[in-house]
């Protein structure tokens, strides 16, 4: 495929994922009916997700460190299938429930809210250098791929550890 229009579509398609995930918090959900509480499952099912996601990264590192690129491949591509789970799920999820406010005061509140803040910024960011890096192995350009997995490592990871610390921080208000 044409490199121009791949980068493209990788550039639209994270443009349009951040954009429909922000407007998202400007919209109020539908009062729905369900049958279960989705405080209850989602936000448990979105911490699994994420530290799943921190697991196969470190995972991922270990092999490719000690020569098994397979086993490297293999765990990316499970973190990138968990990872368009959890961000559909998310979708979902922010669709039918409002968002839970942090409850915590003093100094914690502020090291929630960086926490937060860091999360969601790297997480819109991280989403095409995830992308990049994985078109650069599929397309067998492994040097350009290892000098933008440099990056996207510990992006990736930080995005998923602290969704995790996110989740664990606002689970006392759900």
């Amino acid at each position: 495929m044409n490199e121009k229009a791949i980068s493209i579509g990788i550039v639209t398609f994270s443009v349009v994922v951040v954009a429909l995930v922000a407007l998202l918090f400007n919209i109020s959900p539908p009062d729905l009916e369900l049958s279960f509480n989705p405080k209850h499952f989602f936000p448990q099912f979105h911490a699994a997700l994420n530290g799943s996601v921190f697991i196969l990264l470190l995972t991922s590192l270990y092999c490719i460190k000690n020569g098994k690129p397979r086993a490297h491949q293999y765990a990316n591509i499970t973190a990138l299938v968990l990872s368009a789970i959890f961000l559909a799920s998310y979708v979902i999820y922010h669709t039918i429930a409002e968002s839970t406010k942090f409850g915590g005061e003093g100094a914690i509140k502020i090291i929630y809210y960086v926490i937060l803040i860091s999360h969601i910024v790297l997480a819109a960011l991280i989403l095409p250098i995830i992308l990049f890096t994985f078109w650069r192995a599929f397309q067998g350009k492994f040097e350009k791929h290892k000098k933008i997995a440099r990056w996207t490592m510990p992006l990736w990871l930080y995005v998923s550890l602290t969704g995790v610390l996110v989740y664990l921080m606002l689970s006392p208000y759900y």
